[in-house]
């Protein structure tokens, strides 16, 4: 079972596929900025991303247009971004930008000679007292920049990437974009989007546009009445239920089957939900999903399919529509069919493939940028007779679709800013922490454990559980320095939001309607609330460091930092406290807590 373990661990590819860093440099030091693609057996490609610089502001900065009478928000972070760098505003194009709850979020990108910079961007957040409160850059001085102009045809450098990715370049528009490289210099690129559907592969190529060597990549993939598991339990042994109506028409105001046209299969306007990339469950009665799962038969018996494709389309349902009430709306990239005039792009509900046949004991979600539907692939479990559904097990599909937010949410909606190593690891332990978020029925917080139905194993596909127990789980900050793999680095990022989870919860108690009601002030509804708050403000690529003062950050716009104390004092008894640096541990809080 050691080896199911490792083999699960490893290969519940829910965004990416696994990294190792190449000698000379040690594991740890090239985390925050580089990233190994292993593409094929004769190619893998190094990645680099500019580290961020981040700070937080506490209750605010002003800005050169503080002012002036309602400046814009894009008027407003062109002019900080520039007074801030130093830099003139012909060098900063505003990308996007959006007014939520507790701040406006803004992101921008460096130009020259009116051509984008791919991995050189910038974030700005404003209270709504207008003032900045955090700002992030991964904007580079290059030592030298090529011509503007492309030497060689965008047909030239789609040949050259379909060919080194074995995939098929889909249509998506192409784009001239700079690439900042290591050494300082600067590529030109086609950028230029390639997919192999049948072997789950979907990246965006960086091809020199003088050279025509492709020079990097963005790998997407992060590997009514319905009888269902209830988004609260974990395994299906906890017991189907048939729920009625569980839609929230404050999230989905039309429903879970209508996306201008009403259906009376697994689709609507968040999800399509099907067999491969065909079948969806058709109810034969109005709107009543009521299939009947049995565990003795093969999960591709014709009742299993149903109540599999069923279940998924559930809970990625009761996903869009949690964290939509937490702040990932339309404006802030999600994804829907329809925006109903809310911003953002719409024609990009999620397209779930239950019972994939490109693979199995594994999972993955691609998430390409905003307008472009997320892609969750759920395949069969082969380590018990018979076979398991990973669709059955929700932790597992909530766990994917927790990358579709993530990735929406870090950098405006590109998709781009949770590639490197540690942003990576950082990834997979937001997925393991909301999927145990949805299944807390009460205030006590139990040790939780991923992904033990799968492979019939109650100690799960982790190499610990979750706990607030140093010798239960013995995780911490400087645990990092020697993992170069993202699900490991995930363990210990979801171990810390263990902690932090327990620690609001003590403090300010357990709701159960949280789920529908995040003007709730028990510990686990404010949690849910600095989740999601932190992932716009924090840079692009973050680290552990910048995404904890994020959350503390997160908690002065929303809660004018009334659970300061209680967040440093979580993030320092594992070793992230305010002098943590380069994965070495430190458990110092600010004076007063």
């Amino acid at each position: 079972m050691i080896f199911n373990k490792f083999f699960a661990s490893v290969f519940l590819a829910v965004v990416y596929a696994s990294t190792t860093l190449a000698a000379p440099w040690p594991v740890s030091s090239k985390h925050a900025t580089h990233r190994t693609r292993h593409i094929s057996r004769d190619l893998q490609i190094e990645t680099f991303h500019p580290e961020s610089t981040y700070e937080t502001f506490g209750a605010g900065i002003d800005h050169p247009l503080s002012k002036r009478d309602n400046p814009s928000l894009e008027d407003s972070t062109v002019a900080f971004v520039g007074s801030k760098l130093g830099i003139d505003h012909s060098k900063i194009n505003f990308k996007a930008g959006y007014s939520a709850e507790s701040a406006k979020y803004a992101y921008v990108k460096q130009f020259h000679d009116g051509v984008p910079f791919a991995n050189a961007v910038a974030n700005v957040a404003f209270n709504h007292d207008n003032k900045v409160v955090a700002f992030g850059s991964s904007f580079v001085t290059p030592s030298s920049i090529p011509d503007s102009k492309p030497s060689i045809s965008v047909e030239s450098a789609i040949s050259t990437a379909e060919k080194a990715l074995s995939g098929t370049y889909n249509q998506f528009p192409a784009t001239i974009e700079y690439l900042a490289k290591e050494d300082g210099s600067v590529a030109l690129t086609h950028v230029v989007q390639i997919r192999n559907e049948g072997a789950g592969t979907w990246y965006e190529a960086f091809v020199d546009a003088h050279s025509g060597d492709l020079v990097s990549v963005t790998d997407f993939v992060a590997k009514a009445s319905y009888r269902v598991l209830p988004i609260q339990k974990e395994i299906l042994t906890q017991g189907f239920e048939v729920v009625t109506d569980p839609q929230d028409t404050t999230a989905s105001p039309n429903g879970w089957h209508n996306d201008g046209t009403a259906s009376t299969d697994t689709s609507g306007n968040n999800v399509i939900s099907s067999i491969g990339s065909t079948t969806t469950s058709e109810s034969a009665s109005g709107l009543v999903f009521e299939y009947t799962q049995n565990p003795s038969a093969a999960p591709t018996t014709s009742a299993n399919k149903n109540a599999a494709v069923t279940n998924n389309f559930y809970i990625v349902n009761s996903v869009h529509d949690i964290t939509y009430r937490y702040g990932f709306t339309e404006a802030a990239f999600n994804f829907q069919n329809d925006n109903f005039g809310n911003g953002g792009a719409d024609g990009d509900r999620v397209t779930v493939s239950v019972q994939d046949s490109a693979g199995t004991d594994n999972a993955d979600f691609s998430t390409p940028a905003d307008g472009q539907s997320g892609h969750m692939r759920m395949f069969l479990w082969d380590e018990t007779s018979p076979e398991r559904d990973g669709a059955l097990e929700n932790d597992i599909v909530v766990h994917e679709n927790t990358h579709g937010v993530t990735n929406r949410m870090t950098g405006g909606g590109t998709g781009r800013c949770l590639q490197t190593t540690e942003a990576g690891g950082m990834g997979e332990g937001w997925s393991d922490a909301f999927a145990e978020w949805t299944e807390h029925s009460d205030n006590t917080v139990p040790d939780y454990v991923m992904g033990q139905y799968v492979i019939n194993d109650p100690a799960g596909i982790r190499t610990h559980p979750y706990s607030t127990s140093k010798t239960t789980n013995p995780l911490t900050y400087a645990s990092i320095a020697t993992l170069n793999e993202v699900h490991d680095i995930g363990e210990v990022w979801a171990n810390i939001l263990h902690n932090v989870y327990a620690a609001l919860v003590a403090a300010s108690g357990f709701d159960a309607d949280a789920p529908t009601t995040p003007s709730s002030t028990a510990g686990n509804a404010v949690y849910l609330h600095l989740f999601i708050d932190a992932l716009p403000l924090q840079p692009c690529n973050p680290t552990l460091p910048t995404a904890r003062d994020a959350w503390i950050q997160a908690d002065v716009n929303r809660y004018g930092g009334a659970n300061s104390c209680t967040l440093w004092n979580a993030f320092a008894s594992r070793g992230l406290g305010q002098n943590a640096k380069n994965h070495v541990d430190d458990s110092t809080v600010p004076d007063g807590c």
